[in-house]
């Protein structure tokens, strides 16, 4: 198939699957567009092995392997998903939780990461350093996932901020770390371990840093080129045209594209927004962002739920899967219980905040799809499927639970 027939039969199917899920399932629009692709999925594969001759299996999971998921989120859609992430959250709104966030989004990824791969290893054999892959590529949590799940758990604004703030920032840091660990877990070359941690550090300072200073600078520059104009059409083709040139060029640069979209996004969101776009503007990138915000969500995760026939369920791989839910939680609890244990002598917390940003921590199609872009390895396709479960329950379970726990445990005010 083209890539043309590609995106019509994606777009389609997404559009189908959620108009089922409108009248029949009634979830929020993602999850239930990722609960009907899931249970489509499983139909044919039922169908299958009732009529084996048919071999529809077979040609779903040529079609699902051809899409190349991982190049496709990694390369094509993550830019502008981020990108239009950062641009619903607001600078000041960040500002007031930036402590927090910034030690979530370092030292809790970091921890998280320690915390699934020492575990994941002893239960399974596999070697530490490919262990900790994995829990890198499994401890950040994914702003679509989150954001999309956020606008329908109505939570107060700032418990809100601290979750979609962390999950932008986290997604960037959590990519870095798991180039760095890939780089040291599947050496290219022969390289001394020493000499693979020195260019470790220096591929972490060099992406993150890189990122944020381009995303600031290009975000700074299309401000002051939109402060001289005042066509919204215009305008909303130079955001798309960031977003998308901004992301390609950071792949160039070998700097952190993630990292580069989330703060061009914060700075045209806020700053442009309130001093270079007229009302006008503001109201069509608004509603153009949302637009492509909600249609690139329900494609991605129509994506997720078709990526099953990618994974192969053998009995080892389902208890370690189960596992690794229990593990990604364990994770998830350390990196948010440590940061606010830090921050408490300096300020208060509203009841709740770690349970409800533990379970409100959700895995994502990020994950997935560095699973899939790992080198073979005897070890990939444990990883994949334990990848796999993961972010199957954390969007299903704990997306469709997360607003009754803040109504549970959270229903005081937030105290700053």
């Amino acid at each position: 198939m083209t890539l043309l027939q590609i995106a019509s039969l994606l777009i389609v199917l997404a559009g189908a699957f959620g108009a089922i899920n409108y009248l029949f399932l009634k979830l929020p629009s993602a999850i239930g567009i990722l609960v009907v692709a899931l249970l489509a999925s499983i139909a044919l594969m039922v169908l299958d092995w009732a009529a084996p001759g048919l071999g529809v299996s077979d040609q779903v999971r040529g079609m699902v392997t051809g899409l190349d998921f991982d190049e496709t989120l990694l390369e094509g859609m993550l830019g502008l998903l981020l990108f239009a992430g950062a641009l619903h959250v607001k600078l000041s709104d960040l500002k007031a939780e930036w402590k927090l966030v910034f030690l979530m989004a370092t030292i809790g990824v970091g921890l998280s990461t320690v915390v699934v791969g020492v575990g994941f290893s002893w239960l399974t054999g596999m070697p530490l350093l490919i262990a900790l892959v994995f829990g890198s590529l499994i401890s950040p949590t994914d702003p679509v996932a989150v954001l999309g799940v956020l606008r329908e758990a109505n939570l107060r604004k700032s418990l809100e901020t601290k979750i979609a703030g962390e999950s932008l920032f986290n997604d960037g840091v959590g990519y870095v770390v798991y180039l760095v660990l890939v780089g040291l877990a599947f050496p290219a070359g022969g390289e001394e371990h020493a000499s693979g941690l020195t260019e470790a550090a220096i591929l972490f300072v060099q992406e993150a840093g890189g990122g944020a200073i381009l995303g600031g600078v290009l975000g700074w520059l299309t401000f002051r080129i939109m402060r001289r104009i005042d066509d919204y059409s215009l305008e909303v083709l130079i955001t798309l045209g960031l977003a998308f040139g901004g992301y390609q060029l950071s792949v160039f640069l070998h700097v952190s594209a993630p990292i580069m979209a989330v703060v061009a996004g914060l700075l045209i969101g806020d700053i442009g927004s309130k001093h270079g776009m007229s009302e006008e503007t503001r109201k069509y990138v608004d509603a153009f962002w949302k637009l492509i915000d909600e249609i690139l969500n329900a494609v991605l995760f129509l994506m997720i739920g078709f990526e099953v026939f990618a994974v192969s369920f053998g009995a080892d791989a389902l208890v370690a899967g189960v596992a690794s839910i229990g593990l990604a939680l364990m994770g998830r609890l350390a990196a948010v219980a440590v940061p606010v244990m830090l921050l408490r002598p300096f300020r208060e917390f509203s009841r709740g905040v770690v349970p409800i940003m533990t379970w409100g921590g959700l895995k994502g199609g990020i994950s997935v799809a560095l699973a899939l872009a790992l080198p073979d390895s005897e070890w990939k396709p444990l990883i994949l499927t334990c990848t796999y479960m993961v972010v199957i329950f954390s969007i299903i379970v704990q997306g469709l639970t997360v607003a009754r726990l803040a109504n549970r445990v959270g229903r005081e005010p937030d105290l700053v």
